[in-house]
């Protein structure tokens, strides 16, 4: 019986040939955790998230309201800056393009900046996020999210590297201009595409 190095193996050819694994990436079997420090413990009674900026309506909604909005389900691949791939993750959470049509966005809405637990942001066009895979996160393979990995919600931006899909949301910013977050401050490339293996800015030489 072939061991878990040679699934592996077997499956990372597979997505290759199918022209599914990014450059510089490699297959995962498991779901590696990464963040910068500790896991937060958000309490589902006193948490909420918060809509802002270039909106026609600032709304909120607590956890029980947020689990009326209609879902969808989406099976998709995960690829990680640090260049680890996951594929055939399955996703469940209000389509993003459909929760925005509950406050409405103004015309100079450009950008979105995800908000979440200590005072990590990320920022991502608002074309991006209108594709049909982009979703606000709640449930992974039908339970919902485990907290390492972004409970109670979390962005899902599938076509960027992973850290654009941030954790423990708790805002959403409309801007009309670029607001870089956490990551891009920090040396993280400013979209984040992993075909273009856009995994960090380009420094200037001396």
């Amino acid at each position: 019986m072939p061991d878990d190095f040679q699934l592996r193996r077997d499956e990372e050819q597979r997505m290759q040939a199918e022209g599914r694994l990014p450059p510089g990436q490699s297959l995962t079997l498991k779901f590696p955790v990464l963040h910068y420090g500790p896991v937060p413990a958000i309490d589902p009674a006193t948490w909420s998230l918060r809509v802002f900026g270039e909106v026609e309506q600032e709304m909120s909604w607590t956890w029980d309201e947020f689990r009326q909005i209609p879902t969808v389900e989406v099976k998709t691949d995960i690829h990680c800056v640090t260049g680890w791939s996951k594929f055939d993750t399955v996703w469940e959470g209000p389509r993003f393009r459909d929760f925005i049509r509950l406050f409405g966005v103004k015309p100079g809405a450009r950008y979105v900046i995800a908000h979440a637990a200590h005072g990590f942001t990320a920022n991502v066009p608002l074309e991006t996020i209108l594709d049909d895979d982009v979703i606000l996160a709640w449930k992974y393979n039908g339970e919902l999210l485990e907290p390492e990995h972004g409970f109670p919600v979390r962005m899902l931006v599938p076509k960027r590297y992973f850290w654009k899909s941030a954790k423990w949301l708790l805002k959403l910013e409309f801007s009309s201009v670029d607001k870089p977050g956490f990551w891009e401050q920090a040396g993280y490339h400013n979209d984040g595409d992993p075909w273009q293996e856009q995994r960090y800015q380009r420094r200037r030489m001396f």
